[in-house]
């Protein structure tokens, strides 16, 4: 990750302050409507190379005044107003899905989102986007701010726009469903034997998701024990390999 300026630094820091506890009387979620609408419109399930996913219709987002109004709401809307661990965990868990679908319509057309990027910057340190007043890459939203909130679900609920990825809730993430919605996205991902978790005759293959993040499962006893709180019956004995083939190719819907 690119080091950060002084300026960001502080920003992250004073983000990171807020988690300690400030409980502010007044504060308040953004209004969620115009997400909640564009999610409806221009996000269907359906299936890629065999693959069950969530399908995102880009160029149609890319057109819709209301993307342009959902990334003016983050980048105006305080972040102090966030007071408890499930606003936070909401509000920058959407921020994030929000920034990377804006990182793939501000380099439309594209057949990857690692395709924004570059040979010497990488699309998650490329800026994303503002949030809050202050420019954001999707790598300081996830390593710099999620990541540190403790809980390895928002592997399960922050989407790269990719097949492989865990699918795009077309639901809203809100603080008072959040801890029920986590677990929803989590298990929708292991029950995918594409792409979460797949039961084979040598082994129990899952995402490389959670090789990639494992040490963020440490603290729920290991990435087996986080798992079977969702997939019951595995068979104890057998392997886990985090080994199933990641495609990055984009979750897109073809409107044309």
């Amino acid at each position: 990750m690119a080091r950060l300026t002084g300026r960001k630094t502080a920003w992250l820091a004073a983000t990171i302050m807020l988690w300690s506890g400030m409980n502010l009387a007044w504060a308040e979620e953004p209004d969620w409507t115009n997400y909640a609408m564009l999610l409806e419109r221009h996000v269907s399930p359906g299936s890629i190379d065999g693959t069950a996913v969530n399908l995102v219709s880009y160029p149609s987002i890319k057109a819709d005044p209301l993307f342009s109004n959902i990334t003016q709401q983050l980048a105006h809307y305080p972040q102090e107003n966030l007071s408890n661990h499930e606003e936070r965990l909401a509000f920058y868990i959407n921020a994030y899905n929000i920034l990377a679908i804006k990182m793939v319509t501000d380099h439309w057309p594209l057949k990857s989102i690692k395709d924004a990027g570059s040979l010497f910057t990488a699309v998650w340190d490329k800026p994303a986007g503002v949030l809050s007043g202050h420019t954001v890459t999707l790598g300081e939203i996830e390593h710099e701010i999620l990541r540190p909130m403790g809980d390895p679900r928002i592997h399960m609920a922050i989407v790269c726009a990719s097949i492989s990825c865990p699918d795009l809730s077309r639901s809203v993430y809100r603080a008072t469903t959040i801890d029920r919605q986590l677990d929803t996205q989590t298990r929708h991902f292991l029950d995918n034997k594409e792409k979460g978790l797949r039961i084979e005759a040598n082994g129990i293959r899952v995402s490389h998701i959670f090789d990639w993040f494992e040490d963020d499962f440490a603290a729920q006893g290991g990435v087996m024990k986080f798992i079977s709180q969702y997939r019951k019956s595995l068979p104890s004995s057998s392997p886990l390999k985090a080994n199933l083939p990641y495609n990055w190719q984009l979750n897109y819907r073809d409107d044309s």
